[in-house]
């Protein structure tokens, strides 16, 4: 009979499911949105003014108004309501009459100094080295952001015993809580990227353990070696910081000012989150320079040349030149230099308990080139507590105001609320509060190849519990925030 102490170490030595909070839905009023209300408010004065001036005939005049209004409020469109497609509807028209919708870079005209050469907003970006640490940090002067990216690595999660997951996804979560407390983190991006194998690992390998004596065993299987290895893929994960160069002003005004003092308070924080790293079993390969994640960034917008640049380091090193030199933007995709992209939103993640793990069918799909980026948003404690109180009063209004109108409570009402509840017991506790964004990116080489691989990592998504939805109108602007490691966002 297993003794108190045994049956503790039983249990810790299994997986704790854990589980999310659900995406909220609530509107402004008894469910509907600002923009439902808006659209749904015209249309009601519309009909009472036609029966203050003249009943049935203005009432027939003014019946385009609230017939349209009435549609644009209740009539769903992918999921959504008609009303709420009009910004994207009018953004994506005021861009494509602007001629926003392709970009071609200048191959005469250089770009200034210290810049990148990317397409869209992006193009504000600039690039500045640390002193101390070489790392290559970005600059946003427009978000006041400043960037660094740090090369991960760690052992198969899924290959693991469930007593050192479960102490590894405790690690992490110290992580995310490192992150949460300092207040001048502006965003986390982890990425998770699938990249073509250029062969170099068995290349080097069998530099350093090979017998290369010119006889036949040895010439077929260098040859072997030569042929298979770019056929395979490996999987690269970075970990990107942002600073909130707005919250943390007095520190970088004590640090000397400016991009200097900016890159002075971000090394602290780069600092307590390798020590972090290095406590939950990671192994941070160190800050990029900027030539490195000029790399990244070619190889993302074109792929083919990927592993021509891992094979030979001294290539795509300089970010003035790291950008596409074409861009076609369309309603549901995006065309770069050598391959196609589609871009899918984690709308929804598992409503039940999960196992750490869950992602695996997404993360361990073969035969896909994507990238899984997880955009982690840290929330000042008393920000937080604002607005859990906030969402409290809120479902306890609308909870009254249905139940003066007879409206029966719905069950996903409830747990909503319940999940707020949950949320302010986690901050009373000292947990850090995320909003987590998870973007997909799928890359192909052909639009046929491409709606493959959407279909497919949609239906790993089903398998890992989880709902996604392809962008649309925004493809430039979620794949530089789903594919680049840079912290953007959409």
């Amino acid at each position: 009979m297993p003794t108190k102490q045994n049956e503790s170490a039983v249990a810790s030595a299994e997986l704790v499911p854990v589980k999310f909070s659900r995406l909220t839905r609530r509107g402004v009023l008894l469910g509907l949105s600002l923009s439902q209300l808006i659209t749904l408010a015209t249309g009601v004065l519309s009909i009472v003014g036609a029966l203050f001036a003249g009943g049935g005939v203005l009432l027939a005049y003014t019946a385009p108004i609230w017939v349209i209004a009435a549609a644009l409020t209740w009539i769903p469109i992918a999921g959504r309501p008609a009303v709420e497609w009009l910004p994207v509807a009018f953004w994506w028209l005021w861009r494509s009459t602007g001629g926003q919708l392709l970009y071609r870079r200048r191959v005469v005209t250089p770009r200034p100094v210290g810049t990148l050469a990317l397409p869209g907003d992006m193009a504000r970006l600039r690039e500045y080295t640390d002193p101390e640490t070489n790392a290559g940090m970005i600059h946003d002067p427009h978000a006041q952001t400043l960037t660094v990216v740090c090369d991960v690595s760690h052992p198969a999660f899924v290959l693991l015993d469930p007593g050192e997951q479960e102490r590894r996804v405790t690690s992490w979560g110290r992580v995310l809580a490192t992150v949460c407390r300092s207040g001048r983190i502006a965003t986390l991006q982890v990425l998770e990227r699938t990249l073509p194998d250029s062969g170099t690992g068995l290349a080097e390998w069998w530099a350093s353990h090979g017998t290369a004596d010119d006889t036949w065993a040895a010439t077929i299987y260098a040859e072997l070696i030569e042929r298979a290895g770019p056929a395979g893929e490996r999987h690269a994960t970075t970990l990107s910081l942002s600073l909130d160069m707005k919250n943390a002003a007095r520190q970088i005004r004590t640090a000397g000012g400016g991009i200097r003092g900016a890159a002075a308070v971000l090394r602290q924080e780069m600092s307590t989150l390798v020590a972090a790293l290095r406590s939950a079993d990671l192994t941070p390969s160190g800050w990029l320079s900027p030539g490195e994640i000029a790399v990244i960034l070619r190889s993302a917008y074109d792929p083919a040349i990927a592993a021509t640049l891992e094979r030979h380091g001294e290539l795509g090193q300089s970010l003035a030149t790291a950008g596409p030199v074409a861009v076609n933007e369309s309603w549901t995709r995006l065309r770069t230099d050598s391959a196609h992209h589609a871009v899918l939103w984690v709308s929804e993640w598992p409503r039940s308990l999960v196992y750490p793990g869950f992602l695996s069918p997404v993360l361990l799909s073969t035969g896909i080139q994507r990238s899984f980026s997880l955009l982690c948003t840290p929330l000042r404690s008393d920000a937080a507590a604002r607005d859990i109180r906030k969402k409290k009063v809120e479902h306890i209004s609308d909870q009254a105001q249905r139940a003066k109108i007879g409206q029966i409570e719905d069950a996903s009402q409830t747990a909503e609320y319940q999940d707020v509840l949950q949320q302010e017991a986690d901050l009373t506790a000292g947990h850090g509060v995320l909003r987590y964004t998870g973007l997909i990116s799928v890359s192909a080489a052909t639009i046929e190849e491409l709606d493959a691989g959407v279909a497919a990592i949609e239906q790993a998504a089903i398998q890992a519990s989880c709902e996604t939805r392809l962008l649309v109108g925004q493809q430039a602007a979620a794949f530089t925030a789903a594919a680049l490691p840079l912290c953007r966002r959409i």
